[in-house]
């Protein structure tokens, strides 16, 4: 039933784009967080909420626009990064699919795409992990197949490569490589604004590559959740600053942490440098220098069981960035036991508005 649910929700979706209120090129648009929620309320045993959730969250949605210049394998390139092209990536991924096993398909784009893992704020890369985690979890239907190759279309338009990024080769763990990220100095304009300006930021390559590398690949799955769980417990101290954008530090590199276990050996050490960067470069573009007072910061749910506390007020709550926030808050807080995980749940739920309708 739990499968069905999700695939009526996924089919009433995918006529949708995966941005909206954006200008006629695409640009500027807010992402499309309708097929990500509803993966995980049904995963966490929300699913009956699930159908309103979604009547609620459609009319903010635009309509998927159909294939106009057919992509192919000599093609590709060209318009990689390229937004107004949503419905033609869109249509070829569709075909990708169809004509291999998915993860035959994923196996071959995912290093194509790694390089612009900041596409669309990070949310190319997440959308794409949920998709995974239905299919992993046994739900290999038509339809669930089609949501990867949507994830991997919007990937594919958004993609964009960040300027001084470098490989992890210091010694600091992931809470400390987080602390020595820079900021720009004014944080303003929209995220493609901003991103450019990190090539001239001071400190920043620096800061990128002053991570511990990972010991060889068998050592990447700790490290991503090293990084998730100190992303997650920084939001607590600095989720102020961009509440949305910053959930993203987590998130990411949660998104590639969950995606591991299909793709290639070879793929998970520079899965790790990819995402790092990126969490970094959203440290650096959205994070206030000031971290919010100790006695200002909201306590974890009071509960026998907070986790589960957690994750009902997220459902209740509505919001799609604090549903997924939280699911991985609560992962980081089984891995960690640190309450202050699911004190950052409860931050985000209080600096987001809730959605009703559910």
């Amino acid at each position: 039933m739990t499968s069905q649910i999700l695939d009526e929700a996924y089919q009433r979706l995918h006529s949708t784009g995966p941005e909206f209120g954006g200008d006629e090129e695409g640009n500027h648009g807010l992402t499309n967080h309708g097929p990500m929620a509803a993966e995980v309320l049904v995963r966490r045993g929300y699913e009956d909420g699930v159908p309103g959730w979604v009547n609620a969250y459609l009319p903010r949605l635009e309509e998927l626009p159909g294939e106009s210049d057919r992509i192919g394998e000599e093609t590709w390139r060209d318009a990689l990064g390229t937004g107004r092209r949503i419905g033609d990536w869109t249509a070829y991924f569709r075909r990708q699919v169809a004509e291999r096993p998915w993860r035959d398909a994923l196996a071959t784009w995912w290093p194509r795409l790694l390089p612009g893992i900041a596409a669309g704020s990070t949310h190319g890369v997440i959308r794409v992990s949920h998709a995974v985690r239905t299919l992993l979890a046994g739900n290999e239907s038509p339809v669930a197949v089609s949501e990867l190759a949507h994830g991997l279309a919007f990937w594919a338009a958004r993609w964009r490569p960040l300027p001084g990024a470098a490989d992890p080769a210091g010694d600091r763990d992931a809470g400390a490589a987080l602390a020595a990220v820079p900021h720009l100095p004014v944080q303003s304009g929209m995220i493609a604004h901003r991103i450019p300006k990190l090539a001239d930021l001071p400190g920043f390559a620096a800061a990128v590559a002053s991570l511990r590398p990972p010991v060889d690949d068998a050592d990447v799955p700790a490290q991503l959740a090293e990084l998730v769980d100190a992303a997650t417990v920084r939001y607590l101290a600095h989720g102020h600053g961009s509440p949305v954008l910053l959930v993203h530090t987590a998130t990411a590199p949660n998104a590639v942490l969950h995606t591991l276990p299909v793709l290639p050996r070879p793929l998970w050490t520079p899965s790790l440098h990819a995402v790092w960067a990126a969490s970094a470069a959203i440290v650096a573009m959205y994070e206030p220098s000031a971290a919010l007072p100790r006695e200002e910061r909201p306590a974890p749910p009071a509960v026998a069981n907070p986790a589960a506390e957690a994750l009902e007020r997220a459902a209740a709550h509505g919001d799609e960035h604090v549903i997924k926030f939280t699911d991985t808050a609560v992962e980081a807080y089984a891995r960690s036991g640190d309450p202050d995980t699911l004190a950052a749940a409860v931050h985000a739920s209080r600096l987001l508005a809730p959605r009703p309708g559910r």
